[in-house]
């Protein structure tokens, strides 16, 4: 692990219940399918709510490089959430920085393959690492040159693409399937992906990224089980109504959860394809208490811990949610029953190895985890401080902070990873703790 030189953040501890509610930024998933379909639709479009953090300043500023103009039309006042207006382009080559963005390196290919001219693509050193060869692959099969098979790459664009069938393995990530569906209106015969490997992980992410395309006009079908045909055509501008991001709320009500707190969200959407929305039934089999609450023209989602101490563990399938996994996986090592996280192992290929990390800093602060085929089996045990490494992976950052909650001497390492997707997270954190 790469640890060396990076700041300890001291994770606060919570002398008792916590009580607040709190706002979280737009989804970064939503903010980076609408940014890709605003750059490729036939005028402009406006996201409201948009996400700003290191992700989508990546895939902003990899869209602009390859031709769309993008301007905020709200200064942000020091706020991760604005508005954006998208301006699309003519496509052109370019130099693009994906860093840590499994949706920029998944996502800007298939449109990198629109453009007129050679786009090169690089990212982070752990980025290197990550599966690329799957989207590679498809556009090959497709009739685009490429070369390379992991970042660093190349995509040499003509402006056009054919289109078609295109077989893909996307067992490894969800991200496959959606960057090629993104895209596939603005080829000439249209796409069909068709997923042929083991069970798709995320599907509630394809499940946004098909909603999205309907919103802008897009035909989809999907009736066929891991087929999807995407028709060709345009896409409309649009008005985008981000979410807030529901995986980065996790955290936050986890500490209702191990403090025996409440913990409310402002705006939960009632209906929605985000994963994160799966928290709060995770929440109530481990023993917590979920409700909606009227608040104006929406909703609060307010969670309410089992008092300290008694948080139940849970055997649960994450294949679909796979991004809750570190909140979990936090949660377990503080529970007072075993956990069994299964249907995880794609996770190996996240940001960093997941699991790997998860099972060596649970165990680092004298935890039980074992890392199993696919996935953790958590054991209760007693946590004491220590150094709780991130691995350059926010979620895993979070999932530190989750534990110095009620762990004494907790000392998170790069805690500024986490303006991946939430920047100030650190300040909303020890704001919470205050009350």
């Amino acid at each position: 692990m790469e640890s060396q030189g990076l700041a300890q953040w001291p994770a606060p501890v919570a002398e008792g219940p916590i009580t607040w509610n709190v706002s979280v930024p737009g989804s970064k998933s939503m903010t980076n399918r609408a940014l890709i379909l605003s750059a490729l639709a036939s005028y402009p479009s406006t996201l409201k709510g948009a996400l700003i953090s290191r992700d989508s300043e990546l895939m902003m500023t990899a869209l602009e490089e390859l031709g769309a103009v993008i301007t905020r039309t709200e200064p942000s006042h020091g706020s991760p959430t604005t508005t954006i207006r998208v301006e699309p382009g003519e496509l052109v080559g370019g130099s693009i920085a994906c860093g840590l963005a499994g949706t920029v390196m998944r996502f800007v290919p298939p449109v990198a393959a629109l453009a007129k001219g050679t786009v090169f693509f690089d990212g982070d050193p752990q980025a290197r690492v990550r599966p690329m060869n799957t989207i590679l692959d498809a556009l090959r099969t497709l009739g685009v040159a490429v070369s390379g098979d992991s970042l660093p790459f190349t995509v040499e664009g003509t402006g056009e693409v054919c289109g078609g069938l295109v077989e893909i393995d996307a067992s490894a990530s969800s991200q496959f399937v959606s960057g090629l569906l993104l895209v596939g209106a603005r080829f000439s015969e249209g796409l069909t992906v068709r997923h042929v490997g083991g069970r798709l992980p995320s599907m509630p992410h394809v499940e946004m990224t098909v909603d999205m395309l309907r919103q802008a006009g897009v035909r989809v079908d999907a009736t066929v089980p891991n087929e999807w045909r995407v028709w060709p055509g345009l896409i409309d501008g649009q008005v985008w109504a981000i979410e807030p991001d529901l995986s980065n709320a996790t955290p936050f009500l986890a500490a209702a959860a191990v403090t025996g707190g409440q913990v409310g969200i402002s705006h939960w959407p009632m209906q929605t394809h985000q994963a994160g929305d799966a928290i709060r039934g995770i929440l109530e089999q481990m023993g917590c208490t979920t409700e909606f609450r009227a608040n104006g023209a929406g909703h609060d989602l307010v969670v309410t811990g089992p008092p300290r101490g008694q948080l139940k563990g849970i055997t649960i399938d994450l294949s679909d949610i796979g991004e809750l996994t570190p909140t979990v996986a936090a949660l377990a090592a503080l529970a007072s029953t075993p956990s069994r996280l299964e249907g995880i192992s794609h996770l190996r290929g996240h940001e960093t190895n997941r699991l790997f990390a998860l099972s060596t800093e649970i165990n680092g602060l004298g935890g039980n985890c074992t890392e199993v085929p696919d996935g953790l089996v958590i054991e209760p045990a007693p946590l004491a401080g220590g150094v709780w490494h991130s691995y350059a992976d926010h979620r895993m950052a979070t999932a530190g902070a989750i534990i110095g909650l009620v762990t004494e001497g907790v000392l998170v390492e790069d805690i500024q990873t986490t303006s991946k997707t939430l920047p100030g997270f650190e300040l909303m954190w020890q704001a919470m703790i205050d009350g």
